[in-house]
């Protein structure tokens, strides 16, 4: 009786471990696939890390723009023109993988440094009468930046042999407005929430994110007086480009002694050409002077003159970021 118990017993615990083995063996294969499905994350110093550090084989294209030879679409042109050259041969396909630290690139018979310049970020107070074009115009924001780059050729390139950046206007003013705008040399899939917004609301841009926006404060002087009228006919909006476009604030600061027109603080976020003006056109209203002082949570420095600029740092690139969505 005693072994028969002992039988049984044994036998039902193998029954229990062979039951419990296939719940295993059904359990197993979905938890390892999520767990394989879960990417892990990583912190933004780590990723950036290795976004520096540990580079991946590129587009040709990208990585000509990168290294400050032209913007994507030219260095695209000149890999078409045959003007490229990778390891020896002529390269006509911008989608050619290449690792600038292995491979031998040529451009127009110039070698491309092994080395890529930093990403740069700057805050410009923009003066009247400046394009936003990153070409040779004399009058061109990216000329403001002649003696940085003056600099940088002296000092940086000579001992480090880094190349100076190609920059650009992320984003863009019309040539009679003054007032805050960003200039960089980023032009990559990297930059910041904020930066990507303004490129997107560009004018130029034939993307439109409605569920993206990224809120700029403008200040307008004004010919004449201003009454609640205007007003509500500026907060209701007009249409522009077949848009109805709609500002998000609108209001009359008060008076100060040393201005004798009145001053109007509106905020928008469409990024469509001439929205302010044509805004306040809609109402009756002639601009004097247009100043755009706030990007995102980001406001232009009260001690920054007109035609300087300053590096922003990872705390104004936040600021960029975390807000976009906020009136400011």
């Amino acid at each position: 009786m005693a072994e028969a118990k002992a039988s049984s017993s044994s036998s039902s615990k193998k029954t229990k471990q062979s039951e419990s083995n296939k719940v295993k063996d059904k359990k197993g294969p979905s938890t390892q696939a999520s767990a394989a499905s879960t990417a892990p994350k990583y912190s933004k110093a780590a990723r950036r890390f290795y976004n520096q550090n540990i580079r991946e084989p590129q587009r040709l294209s990208k990585v000509l723009a990168a290294a400050g030879v032209a913007s994507r679409r030219s260095s695209e042109e000149l890999i078409f023109e045959g003007k490229v050259t990778v390891n020896g041969t002529v390269c006509t396909s911008p989608q050619t993988r290449v690792d600038l630290s292995k491979d031998s690139i040529y451009v127009n018979g110039n070698r491309l440094s092994k080395k890529l310049p930093p990403k740069l970020y700057f805050a410009l107070n923009k003066p009247k009468g400046y394009i936003c074009s990153c070409g040779e115009e004399p009058k061109s924001v990216v000329s403001l930046f002649d003696d940085f780059l003056k600099g940088w050729v002296c000092s940086k390139i000579n001992a480090s042999r880094i190349p100076k950046p190609r920059l650009f206007t992320v984003g863009r003013l019309d040539v009679a407005t003054t007032g805050l705008i960003i200039v960089t040399n980023d032009g990559t899939v990297s930059l910041p929430k904020g930066f990507l917004i303004l490129q997107m609301n560009c004018p130029r841009s034939k993307i439109s994110f409605s569920d993206q926006c990224l809120c700029c404060r403008y200040i307008a002087t004004v010919d004449g007086s201003v009454h609640k009228r205007h007003l509500i006919a500026i907060s209701e909006g007009t249409v522009i480009e077949g848009t109805k476009c709609i500002p998000d604030l609108v209001e009359l600061l008060p008076g100060q002694p040393d201005a004798s027109r009145p001053r109007l603080r509106i905020v928008v976020h469409e990024g469509r050409n001439h929205e302010v003006r044509e805004l306040v056109k809609y109402a009756g209203l002639q601009i004097y002077s247009l100043k755009r002082v706030r990007i995102g949570e980001f406001r232009l420095p009260s001690d920054l003159g007109l035609g300087k600029y300053v590096e922003l740092k990872q705390a104004d690139i936040k600021l960029l970021d975390a807000n976009s969505q906020k009136i400011a």
